[in-house]
């Protein structure tokens, strides 16, 4: 395992492990997302140059715009809880009830 494959995968597992541990806000699960998505992009590109293939180079851009979406509908979601529940602890939300 080269020093690169082990930085993105490291990065990408404390991402994982952070979603997994701190579960009292909903910003820092959607940090702990965006820091996954940001691995995988940056483990991407350089896997796109690494190979210099024509049909590789566009999968970083899609998986930006994708990654870029999610935030967008998190923070919305963010947005929307932080409104009807006054916070965005996880704790408060009910997800049984609708």
């Amino acid at each position: 395992m080269t020093p690169f494959h082990f930085t993105f995968f490291s990065m990408f597992i404390l991402g994982l492990v952070g979603l997994m541990l701190n579960r009292t806000h909903l910003l820092s699960a959607l940090l702990c997302l965006e820091a996954m998505m940001l691995s995988l992009f940056i483990a991407l590109s350089l896997w796109a140059l690494q190979f210099s293939a024509i049909s590789t180079t566009m999968l970083p851009l899609l998986l930006l715009a994708f990654s870029a979406c999610e935030a967008s509908a998190g923070l919305a979601l963010l947005v929307a809880t932080a409104r009807t529940h006054g916070s965005d602890r996880l704790q408060t939300l009910n997800l049984l009830q609708c």
